[in-house]
C-alpha cells in the first residue's frame, strides 16, 4: 500500500464509496472505517494524518451513515481549514464544515447573540496592542515596544486558560513562567485592558470562545439547537487544544462521544499559548471504550530524514515522550544530512544562499526549498543573502495569495475572457485552456520568461505564473474544461484560502512551518542560545524546544541540512557552541552517534574545503570597535557604521539623501526592493565615510565585490559629486586600490 504525498491536483471524484478507500494503508483504512466515536488517531509526522481524516469523513457521508451538514471539523488554521476543505470536496464530500475553532465559535456568536443577550454583537478588536497601551497608561506604567508585546501575550495565555486577572500572579506560579514583569502588575494592566473593552463595548478573540462557551452554558434551548445541527466532530492537531477550546468542545458534545481527535504529542510547540497535549494523551482515559490508531508509516521523508528525527526523540523527556512515535520511513534511500558550520551568521546566510542556488540548478523547484529559523528577527540577513544570489523567495505569513493585488486583477480579467469568450481578441489563436489563460494573463505582466533577480516585479510574474500552471493542471485532469470551469474553481479555491504553489524559496520560523513540507528544508542558527532559546529555561521548555527542531527535520522530503555559526558577526569572538540537541546525532559530536547510526558525510566547515578565506580573514582582525568611543561593537547595523548607534555621526545629509534617490531608481529598474541595492545602514555608512575609490568602498559592509562590481561606479560617481549616469560608463575607479 503507498500514500503518496504527491497526489494529482484534480483528482477524479471516486465513483463509490468503497473507491474513497482505495489507496489507504491498513492503519489509514482503519481509521476511514472507524465511523462510530470516540476515535483517536495517534499520527506521526509524514504519516498522512489529514488524508486519513478526510477519507473517514468522505466514506462516512459516501454511505450514508454521516449526513454532510452534521459534520464539523475543526483546526487551528485557515490555511489547513481550506485544504481539508478542499479535500473533502475532491473526495465527493462537498459541505462538511470545515473551520478553526474561532472561526466556528464566531459564526455561532453572531447568529445566537441577539436572541441570548440581545442587540448586535459588540465589535471585534483584532489586535489587542493599542487596548493594552491604552491599559498601561490608564495604570501609569511604562512598557516599551517588546515589552507591549510580551504583555499582550501574557493576557492571551491567561484568557485561553482562563485565568482571571486577579489570580494571574498564582496561574504563572503554579506554571513555573516566566513573566515578562511583575506578575501583580501584568494582573493590574490585565484588569484594566478588560475595564476598557467594557467600556467601550468591543471584544478580542479570546471572548469570541468564553462568550460562546457562556451562551451555551446558560442557555440549555442555544446548546440543544447546535447540537442538533451538529452530530459528529472531528478536531484536527488536538495536541494544541487549549483548556478554553477543549472547555467548547465538551459544550459542544455534550453528553454524546462522536469525537475523532487526530494528534502527536511530539509535535506540541504552542504550550507558550496555553496549548497542552494531556487532552491527547488522557483521551484513552475519558473514553475507555475510544478506537486507538497508530499512525507510523512516513510517506514524506527519505529514511536518512526519519533517522536523524527518531534520534531527537530518543534523546528526549517527559510525558509527551513515553508516547513518542516511531517512525518508519516508505521512501528509498536518499542523500545524508549535511552538518555546516560557518564562522559568523553572514556567512552563514551567504552560504545556505550559494547551497539554495545549486539545489534550483540541480532541478530542485524553488517553492520546494525552505529556510526555517528560530525566530523572525533571523530572516533579515538570510533576505538579503537570497536576494544578492538572484534566489526568489518569500515570506512565510506574507499577505495572502487571493488577496494580491495582481490576482485579483488576472481573475478579473479571466473571469471577462470567459464572459465574452469568442468575442475577445485576447483569445485569438488559443485553441485550449492553458493557452487561453496564458493570453490573458499575458496583458497582466506574465510572460513565458521570468523576469531577472528579484523583489517586486519577479514577485508579482511567480503569482500570475502560478495560475498558468494551475491552468495546465486543470486542464490535463478536466479534458475540454473551459474558462467558465477554471473561473469555477478558482472562486472555490478563494472561498477556501486553497492558493496554487507560488515559485520561491520559503523563509519562515520553525513555528510558521508547521503543517508544511518541501523537497529541501535548511535548519539554520542552530546554536545553544538559539536552539534552545535563551529563556527556555525548565526541563518541560527544554523539551518544547527539542519538538521544535523536530518539527523542522520533519518538513524535509530529501534534502536536509542543519547549520550554525560560531559568532554572530564578522570579526566576533567565536564563543558559540552547536545546539546540544544535535549531540551524539553530528558525526564527531559524542560516542551516542555509534548507538544511532549517526549520519555520514562528516561536518563541514564554512563552504566546500574547509573555511572560506573570508572567513579566516575575519576572525583574524580581531572585535571592530566604534571609530569614535572605542567601545566593542556587536549590533550588525552598528558594525556596518564602524560606530555605536548613539554615538556623534558625520554623515553627509545631502549625500544620504542623492544615493537614497539613486537607489530608488535603480531598484524600480531592477525590479527589486530598494534594500536589495543596499541597505539604509549601508547607505549612511557610505554617506559617513565618503569613499574616493573601489578598494575604500568595498570594505564598507554590505558592498562586497558583487555590488562593487555592479553599482560601484555609480556610488563613487555620487560621492564625488558627479553624474552616476555619465561616469557610470568609465568603470569602477581603482577597484583594485587598498
Amino acid at each position: 500500500m503507498t500514500a503518496a504525498t504527491h497526489s494529482p491536483l484534480f483528482p477524479a471524484v471516486p465513483e463509490t464509496a468503497d473507491a474513497v478507500l482505495d489507496g489507504l494503508d491498513p492503519e489509514q483504512r482503519e481509521v476511514a472505517l472507524a465511523l462510530r466515536g470516540p476515535v483517536c488517531v495517534l499520527a506521526g509526522a509524514g504519516t498522512g494524518k489529514t488524508r486519513a481524516i478526510t477519507h473517514r469523513i468522505a466514506y462516512g457521508v459516501r454511505t450514508g451513515v454521516l449526513q454532510p451538514a452534521s459534520v464539523l471539523a475543526v483546526t487551528f488554521t485557515n490555511r489547513a481549514a481550506g485544504e481539508m476543505r478542499g479535500r473533502l470536496r475532491q473526495l465527493g464530500a462537498g459541505g462538511v464544515q470545515a473551520r478553526t475553532f474561532h472561526s466556528a465559535a464566531l459564526r455561532q456568536l453572531q447568529f445566537f447573540w441577539p436572541k441570548a443577550i440581545g442587540g448586535p454583537l459588540p465589535r471585534l478588536v483584532e489586535r489587542k496592542v493599542q487596548l493594552v497601551a491604552e491599559a498601561a497608561a490608564r495604570c501609569r506604567i511604562r512598557l516599551d515596544r517588546n515589552e507591549l508585546r510580551d504583555v499582550t501575550s501574557e493576557i492571551e495565555w491567561a484568557k485561553v486558560t482562563q485565568t482571571v486577572p486577579a489570580d494571574y500572579p498564582a496561574a504563572v506560579a503554579r506554571a513555573r513562567r516566566d513573566s515578562p514583569r511583575d506578575p501583580a502588575e501584568i494582573g493590574q494592566l490585565y484588569a484594566m485592558y478588560e475595564q476598557l473593552k467594557g467600556e467601550r463595548s468591543v471584544i478580542d478573540f479570546e471572548d469570541v470562545l468564553l462568550l460562546t462557551v457562556g451562551i451555551l452554558q446558560d442557555r440549555p434551548d442555544i446548546a440543544e439547537q447546535i447540537r442538533r445541527q451538529y452530530q459528529h466532530f472531528v478536531v484536527d492537531e488536538y495536541q494544541d487544544v487549549s483548556p478554553l477550546q477543549q472547555r467548547l468542545l465538551e459544550e459542544w458534545l455534550g453528553e454524546r462521544d462522536s469525537l475523532c481527535v487526530v494528534g502527536d504529542a511530539s509535535q506540541t510547540i504552542y504550550s507558550f499559548t496555553g496549548a497542552t497535549p494531556d487532552h491527547l494523551l488522557d483521551f484513552r482515559t475519558r473514553h475507555p471504550h475510544a478506537t486507538v490508531v497508530k499512525l507510523v508509516r512516513d510517506y514524506r521523508s527519505t529514511p536518512q530524514v526519519v533517522h536523524l528525527a527518531n534520534g531527537l526523540l530518543d534523546q528526549a523527556g517527559g510525558r509527551a515522550a513515553e508516547h513518542r512515535l516511531e517512525l518508519v520511513s516508505q521512501r528509498e534511500r536518499g542523500p545524508e544530512p549535511v552538518y555546516t558550520e560557518y564562522g559568523d551568521e553572514p556567512a552563514e546566510a551567504e552560504g545556505t544562499a550559494r547551497r539554495v542556488r545549486d539545489l534550483i540548478a540541480a532541478g530542485v523547484p524553488a517553492g520546494e526549498i525552505a529556510v526555517l529559523y528560530r525566530i523572525n528577527a533571523q530572516s533579515e540577513v538570510y533576505e538579503q543573502a537570497l536576494a544578492d544570489a538572484g534566489v526568489p523567495y518569500q515570506l512565510r505569513g506574507a499577505e495572502r495569495y487571493f488577496e494580491r493585488q495582481e490576482v485579483r486583477e488576472a481573475i478579473a480579467a479571466l473571469r471577462g475572457a470567459a464572459r465574452f469568450g469568442s468575442n475577445d481578441s485576447l483569445l485569438d489563436g488559443a485553441e485550449d485552456l492553458p493557452a487561453q489563460t496564458r493570453a490573458v494573463l499575458s496583458g497582466h505582466g506574465w510572460s513565458s520568461r521570468p523576469p531577472a533577480g528579484s523583489g517586486a516585479v519577479r514577485d508579482r510574474w511567480e503569482s500570475l505564473a502560478a495560475l498558468a500552471r494551475l491552468a495546465d493542471d486543470f486542464a490535463a485532469a478536466r479534458p475540454g474544461a473551459t474558462l467558465a470551469d477554471l473561473i469555477a474553481e478558482l472562486d472555490e479555491r478563494t472561498a477556501a484560502q486553497h492558493a496554487p504553489t507560488v515559485q520561491g524559496v520559503t523563509l519562515a520560523s520553525l513555528h510558521a512551518a508547521k503543517g508544511l513540507e518541501w523537497d529541501a528544508v535548511f535548519l539554520v542558527g542552530l546554536t545553544d542560545g538559539m536552539m534552545p532559546i535563551t529563556y527556555a529555561k525548565t526541563d518541560e521548555q527544554i523539551e518544547e524546544e527539542r519538538r521544535l527542531l523536530y518539527v523542522g527535520v520533519t518538513r524535509a522530503r530529501v534534502h536536509l541540512t542543519l547549520s550554525w555559526a560560531l559568532s554572530r558577526s564578522p570579526g566576533g569572538r567565536p564563543g558559540r557552541v552547536p545546539s546540544r540537541f544535535l549531540k551524539g546525532l553530528r558525526p564527531g559530536s559524542g560516542s551516542r552517534a555509534a548507538g544511532h547510526g549517526a549520519t555520514g558525510g562528516g561536518i563541514e566547515r564554512g563552504g566546500p574545503g574547509g573555511p572560506s578565506a573570508g572567513t579566516a580573514r575575519r576572525r583574524a582582525r580581531g572585535p571592530v570597535r566604534c571609530r569614535v568611543c572605542g567601545a566593542t561593537l556587536t549590533e550588525a547595523g552598528a558594525m556596518k557604521l564602524l560606530r555605536c548607534e548613539d554615538c556623534p555621526s558625520d554623515m553627509d545629509e545631502g549625500l544620504y539623501e542623492r544615493l537614497r534617490d539613486w537607489r530608488a531608481g535603480r531598484a524600480r529598474e531592477l525590479g527589486q526592493p530598494a534594500y536589495c541595492v543596499f541597505t539604509d545602514k549601508t547607505l549612511m555608512a557610505i554617506a559617513e565615510r565618503v569613499p574616493a575609490s573601489g578598494g575604500e568602498l568595498v570594505v564598507i559592509a554590505g558592498v562586497g565585490a558583487r555590488k562593487l562590481d555592479r553599482f560601484g561606479a555609480d556610488v563613487l560617481a555620487i560621492c564625488a559629486g558627479e553624474d552616476p549616469e555619465v561616469a557610470g560608463e568609465e568603470g569602477v575607479r581603482g577597484a583594485g586600490d587598498d
